[in-house]
């Protein structure tokens, strides 16, 4: 049986990482060495040259895969020229001209749609164009594929607080996507880790799965720096997955599973 693996990072914030953190998140890469390692969002603190030169130096020590979308924060905020002139110019120029990357091999297909807005500050929104893209790009999934969708806002909150950062359109987006056969839909953005049911039309499950901080000091409450890594494979027909959420431990300089939960799909 051949497990595929999915390493979820998100909100690594390049400007506030932790040197030890970072280290832990690339030894965790090399022990399970997953299909792809996907950022989703917020990859520098203020879009800076620097950060996403540090942020660079980090994607090519992990020498895998990657599928990195931007988040609000990658867009410059005090340089208000860069803003409205070239907002993605120095992510493009660090991570790469693709704002909606896809990745797709024999076991699993991500989708990276780009929820940013140069014009928002925080707030992410997803267009009626884009969720025909991302539908369209499902139907073309393969049946043994696991099916990932990327974006950065969160499509459902567990706290009330957190209804405010909720991705604008999710209520169009979601059900269409997991009708188009989305098994997962991964965001970061509030630093919070958990997962959760998705909404749908038809019945399908699929699942919200949001990541936390991965190497940034600027961890949510008592949540230290925390990753997941989705598990999924095909056996007799049937498809079996499972995300785990594994925190930083200070103490012994790595991460740990500390959460494990079997998500039933919809073939």
């Amino acid at each position: 049986m051949s497990v595929a693996r999915v390493l979820h990072l998100s909100d690594t914030h390049f400007g506030t990482e932790q040197a030890p953190v970072v280290e832990a998140v690339l030894a965790l890469a090399r022990e399970l060495l997953p299909e792809v390692v996907v950022l989703s969002g917020d990859i520098t603190q203020r879009a800076r040259a620097d950060q996403f030169a540090a942020a660079c130096v980090f994607l090519s020590r992990l020498g895998l895969p990657t599928l990195v979308i931007p988040g609000n924060h990658d867009i410059p905020l005090f340089n208000v020229a860069a803003r409205i002139l070239n907002p993605y110019g120095g992510y493009r120029r660090a991570i790469g001209m693709a704002l909606e990357p896809v990745f797709s091999n024999e076991r699993v297909l991500a989708i990276g749609v780009n929820t940013t807005r140069p014009s928002r500050h925080k707030n992410g929104e997803v267009s009626r164009e884009q969720i025909d893209r991302v539908c369209t790009q499902l139907r073309r999934a393969r049946p043994e594929q696991l099916r990932i969708v990327v974006v950065h806002q969160p499509v459902r909150a567990v706290v009330e607080s957190d209804t405010a950062n909720l991705l604008i359109g999710r209520d169009a987006a979601v059900p269409a996507w997991v009708d188009a056969g989305a098994d997962m839909v991964l965001g970061g953005h509030i630093h919070l880790p958990y997962v959760v049911p998705l909404p749908t039309n038809s019945g399908r499950r699929a699942w919200a799965v949001q990541a936390g901080t991965a190497v940034s000091h600027r961890v949510r409450g008592s949540i230290p720096n925390s990753v997941n890594v989705i598990e999924h494979h095909v056996e007799g027909g049937r498809h079996h997955c499972r995300v785990q959420r594994w925190d930083f431990d200070g103490g012994n300089r790595k991460f740990a599973t500390v959460d494990s939960k079997v998500l039933e799909l919809s073939r």
